[in-house]
C-alpha cells in the first residue's frame, strides 16, 4: 500500500497557493481537466519537487448498466502513466443511461448518482470494475459518492456493498468522509456503522471536504469550510485504521491559502490523534494477547477498540484487503512491503476468483432503471415508483445548478455575453432538454437554443452571442487564430457590438 501523506485537491485557481503551502505531500487532479501532452506547468513543477499526483476520474460511470468504454480507459491510463501515478481512483456511481440496452437515447447526467444497492447492481458493478483493473496499469480505488436520494428496495447497507465489492475484486477504496455525513443527513444512515462494515484496511486514501445543510438537505458542495462533524467522521474513520493518505477536497470558492492551511492543520490533528488512539489500544490489545499465537496487528488494535466500547467482540482479520494487496501485486509486480512498512494485516489469501460474466438481462434491468430515474430527474419524466418525490425535484434542482456552473467554466463567455440573465436562461433551457453529448456540445445548444428564440434582447448582446457560436459551432468553424479574432471583434464593434 503506498504510504501518501497529507494531500489537496489541485485545481487551477489555487495552484500558486498549493506550491506554497507546507506539509503537501501529494495532490489529486481531476482526471479529465488534464492533456497527457500539456500537462500545466504548476503540475510539472511540483511533479518535479517529488510530489506524488494521483489521477481522479469522474466520467467512467463504473455503477453504470453499460461496460465501461474502452476510450476513456485509455485516457484514464494515459493520465496515469504521464503523471507517474502510482494509483488511479474513480467513483461508484453512474453518470449516464439510456442507450442500446434500453433502445433509447443516451442522456447524460453531468454529475455522479447512486447506484442502487442491489445484487443486480453489485453484480455489474464488480464485472465493471474487474474490466477497468485489466485495462488500467496501475491500482483502482473507487469511492463512495454522497447522494441527496435513495432507491427503493436496497438489499445492503453501504458498508456490506462496499465489503463485498472489495472481497469479490481486490479493489481498492477511496473513502470520503464527507460523503459518509451527507449520507447520514439525506438518508439516515450511521457513517459509524458503515464504517465498523467496511474492510477500512483496503483504503487507499481519504477524501474530506465541505458542505452545507439547506432545509434539511445536506449539500457536499465542495465550496464551503470543512465542518466539525465531517471532522468527527475522520476521527471514527483514524481510530479503526491508519489511512495511507488523507486529501482535502475545494472545488468552487476559493478561500486564502492561510484558511486552506488552517483546514489541512485541523486534518492532520485529526488523523494523528487517531493514530496515537489506536496505538494506544494496539499497545493494551498486545499486552492482553500476550502469549497468544494469534499475531496482533494495527488494524485488529483499532477493532479492539472499537469492541471495547461497543462491548461486542473484535471481529477476525477481514481477507478482502489482502485480497485487494494480491490483486495489486499481481497487476504491478509489487514486491512485498520494506521492512520499515506497516505490517500486514493478515496472510495474503489467494486473488478474488474469476467470475462468470453477467448475464445481459441483469444489464439490462439495471439501464431500465438508470434510466427511468435519469429521464425523471433531467428529462421531466414521470417519477419511478418508490422514490421521495421531494427529494427528486431538489436532485433534479442540485443536477442543474451543477450543470450551469460547469458550462460557465467551459464557456466562460456565455456568462460574461449575459450576465445575470445567465443562470436563468440556463435553468429555463435546461428543463426538458437532457445533456446528450458533453458539456461543449451542451453550451453550444444552449447559444443555439437563446438564438432561435430571439435572446438575448440587447442586440449588441445577441450579435456578441451569435459571433460566439459561430467560431465554435458548424462542420468548419470560423478561425480561431488571433488575427482572424481581432478581426471579428473589429467588424462586431464598427457594427455597433462591443
Amino acid at each position: 500500500m503506498v504510504r501518501l501523506g497529507t494531500g489537496i485537491g489541485w485545481r487551477p485557481e489555487i495552484a500558486d497557493d498549493i506550491a506554497r503551502l507546507p506539509g503537501i505531500d501529494w495532490v489529486e487532479v481531476v482526471a479529465e481537466n488534464i492533456c497527457p501532452d500539456h500537462v500545466p506547468d504548476a503540475l510539472r513543477l511540483l511533479r518535479e519537487r517529488g510530489t506524488t499526483v494521483v489521477p481522479h476520474g469522474v466520467s467512467l460511470g463504473l455503477g453504470g448498466a453499460e461496460r465501461p468504454e474502452p476510450g476513456r480507459l485509455r485516457a484514464l491510463a494515459e493520465r496515469a502513466e504521464a503523471l507517474g501515478s502510482p494509483l488511479v481512483t474513480e467513483h461508484i456511481a453512474f453518470v449516464r443511461a439510456g442507450g442500446p440496452l434500453t433502445a433509447s437515447p443516451s442522456i447524460e447526467a453531468g454529475h455522479l448518482l447512486p447506484v442502487p444497492r442491489t445484487r443486480d447492481a453489485l453484480d455489474v458493478l464488480c464485472e465493471n470494475v474487474r474490466i477497468a483493473q485489466d485495462a488500467l496499469p496501475v491500482p483502482l480505488a473507487v469511492e463512495n459518492i454522497a447522494a441527496l436520494i435513495s432507491w427503493p428496495g436496497e438489499e445492503m447497507t453501504e458498508g456490506q456493498f462496499l465489503a463485498e465489492l472489495v472481497e469479490r475484486t481486490g479493489v481498492r477504496l477511496l473513502i470520503d468522509v464527507a460523503n459518509l455525513h451527507t449520507n447520514h443527513v439525506n438518508r439516515g444512515e450511521d457513517p459509524a456503522k458503515a464504517l465498523d462494515e467496511l474492510p477500512t484496511s483496503a483504503i487507499a486514501y481519504v477524501h474530506v471536504a465541505g458542505g452545507v445543510e439547506k432545509d434539511g438537505v445536506w449539500h457536499d458542495s465542495h465550496a464551503h469550510p470543512v465542518t466539525q462533524p465531517v471532522l468527527d467522521v475522520l476521527a471514527e474513520l483514524c481510530a479503526r485504521t491508519a489511512p495511507p493518505g488523507v486529501l482535502l477536497e475545494r472545488d468552487e470558492d476559493f478561500p486564502a491559502a492561510g484558511e486552506l492551511a488552517g483546514e489541512l492543520a485541523a486534518i492532520r490533528a485529526v488523523a494523528a490523534a487517531g493514530a496515537a488512539g489506536a496505538a494506544e489500544a494496539g499497545m493494551a490489545t498486545a499486552g492482553m494477547a500476550a502469549g497468544s499465537a494469534k499475531p496482533v496487528t494495527a488494524a485488529g488494535a483499532a477493532e479492539a477498540a472499537t469492541a471495547a466500547r461497543t462491548g461486542d467482540e473484535a471481529p477476525a482479520p477481514v481477507r478482502a484487503s489482502a485480497a485487494a494487496d494480491e490483486a495489486d501485486e499481481a497487476r504491478t509486480g509489487a514486491d512485498a512491503p520494506a521492512a520499515d512498512a506497516p505490517a500486514p494485516e493478515a496472510p495474503l489469501p489467494d486473488a478474488p476468483l474469476p467470475e462468470a460474466p453477467v448475464p445481459d438481462a441483469v444489464r439490462e434491468r439495471l439501464a431500465l432503471a438508470q434510466t427511468a430515474l435519469l429521464s425523471a430527474l433531467v428529462g421531466d419524466t414521470p417519477p419511478p415508483e418508490g422514490f421521495d418525490r421531494r427529494r427528486l425535484r431538489v436532485q433534479s434542482a442540485a443536477l442543474t445548478a451543477k450543470r450551469a456552473s460547469v458550462i460557465a467554466k467551459v464557456a466562460p463567455e456565455l456568462p460574461e455575453i449575459l450576465g445575470t440573465g445567465y443562470r436563468p436562461a440556463f435553468v429555463r433551457y435546461a428543463e426538458g432538454r437532457p445533456m446528450t453529448g458533453g458539456y461543449r456540445r451542451d453550451a453550444l445548444s444552449f447559444a443555439e437554443h437563446l438564438l432561435a428564440d430571439g435572446r438575448p434582447g440587447d442586440s449588441a448582446a445577441r450579435r456578441r452571442l451569435t459571433l460566439w457560436w459561430q467560431e465554435r459551432s458548424g462542420p468548419a468553424p470560423l478561425p480561431s487564430h488571433p488575427a482572424a479574432r481581432f478581426a471579428r471583434r473589429v467588424r462586431l464593434a464598427l457594427s455597433g457590438g462591443r
